[in-house]
């Protein structure tokens, strides 16, 4: 039996505010409880907006979280449209060098690297390797190069979005007696990265989830119908029992209100699971970015 892919991430989040100030507190108070409680939820503190960021698994564990909000803890907030977790990655392998060379203050800095930049599937794990020749690179100066490249990483050049997906390999550097250190090689990595993304083929990835819906055969046109419209692919369809079982593909981004547009056309008779699959490529053929959506770490 093939084990479902678990997400690596809450994949969606909202942005609350209470709509008293006075309320912050307490708004901070419930939602901190009810991450004690749950492990699948976020909490985060924007400082540029002022708001408060609940990231959970899908609309209804969030849509959850809002009605104990405005109901167990009797609390008056506005809220956002939930927010896709969009990622990036790169489809491309390119060796790049790199010289960092600076005088500031009298102080030198130096350092120069080569990286070997790697596709790595959708792994969320940024993969390091160092294979410089013995001598050439100290072990603290590759870490600089690691720390630099994981620093660049968290906001992506196509839209801002954190990369996964991204081997790098550190095969050739050289390093000064006085004017290199930890920190110029940081920066180093951060410039090289910077140099070789625009021939990496960065590609925007977007979380696609696996959606069953159990349904009488009278409504299973119009159920299909509406997934199709939500760019979603129809995989399958069995008869099981009376009903009949659609199994499909659907970008998460396009899933909002789709339990209540079965309750609809269904008059309240089908029955819907939503599981997370994975990330696939968004088909952008102008290459533009997504519509306004907050990335988050």
């Amino acid at each position: 039996m093939t084990k479902k892919p678990a997400a690596p991430w809450p994949l969606l989040q909202i942005a609350i505010e209470p709509k008293r100030k006075a309320d912050q507190e307490k708004l901070l108070a419930a939602l901190s409880g009810l991450a004690d409680e749950d492990s699948d939820l976020r909490i985060d503190w924007d400082e540029e907006s002022g708001q408060t960021i609940v990231a959970g698994r899908d609309e209804r564990h969030l849509d959850i979280i809002v009605n104990r909000l405005l109901h167990e803890f009797d609390l008056t907030v506005d809220f956002g449209a939930p927010q896709v977790a969009y990622r990036e990655t790169i489809t491309y392998t390119r060796e790049q060098d790199y010289t960092h060379k600076r005088q500031f203050a009298g102080q030198g800095q130096f350092a120069r690297i080569k990286v070997l930049f790697e596709p790595n599937g959708h792994n969320p794990e940024f993969a390091f390797v160092s294979r410089v020749p013995d001598g050439a690179v100290p072990d603290e100066y590759a870490a600089g190069v690691e720390k630099g490249l994981r620093t660049i990483l968290v906001s992506g050049p196509f839209a801002g979005f954190p990369m996964i997906g991204v081997k790098a390999t550190l095969v050739d550097g050289a390093c000064h007696a006085t004017d290199s250190s930890a920190s110029s090689f940081e920066i180093a990595g951060r410039a090289c990265f910077r140099e070789a993304a625009p021939k990496l083929g960065v590609q925007l990835l977007e979380p696609i989830m696996r959606v069953e819906v159990m349904t009488p055969q009278d409504y299973v046109t119009g159920i299909i119908s509406d997934l199709k419209n939500r760019r979603g692919k129809v995989e399958s369809q069995k008869t099981s029992g009376m009903d009949v079982v659609i199994d499909a593909l659907v970008p998460l981004a396009n899933l909002f209100k789709l339990e209540d547009a079965l309750r609809s056309c269904s008059k309240g008779q089908a029955r819907l699971n939503v599981s997370y699959v994975g990330y696939a490529p968004v088909p952008m053929p102008d290459r533009e970015p997504p519509p306004a959506v907050a990335a988050y770490a």
